[in-house]
């Protein structure tokens, strides 16, 4: 089974995309599952690195590294929030609206936070 998860959120303020990238991880452990999760809007700036949070305070950085599968970022997204190639996790990756469309179209299931 191909799971989709389509990401929107900014990592703090809300927990959509902490839920979303807790349910990734705990998905991609599952036998015979692949995943896939895109950060688009505010959701590119989960994947920032170098994030300093309270202690005990999840850190999204982390979260996206441990999402499993593969992890896109809307170039055009990281672009309007000068988010450089450079400043994002290992694991993530500069992505494409088409890229995103041949995801969604190969995907069982998509799931949108």
């Amino acid at each position: 089974m191909n799971t989709l998860f389509i990401l929107n959120d900014a990592p703090y303020g809300t927990e959509r995309s902490y839920n979303a990238l807790r349910l990734a991880r705990a998905l991609s452990k599952e036998p015979e599952q692949t995943v896939r999760v895109f950060l688009m809007g505010d959701a590119v700036a989960c994947a920032k690195s170098g994030q300093k949070v309270q202690a005990g305070y999840y850190n999204a950085g982390d979260m996206v590294r441990m999402a499993g599968g593969e992890v896109g970022l809307c170039g055009t997204c990281m672009d309007a929030r000068g988010l450089g190639v450079d400043e994002v996790v290992s694991g993530t990756r500069r992505s494409t609206l088409k890229e995103l469309a041949e995801w969604t179209a190969a995907a069982d299931k998509v799931l949108v936070f």
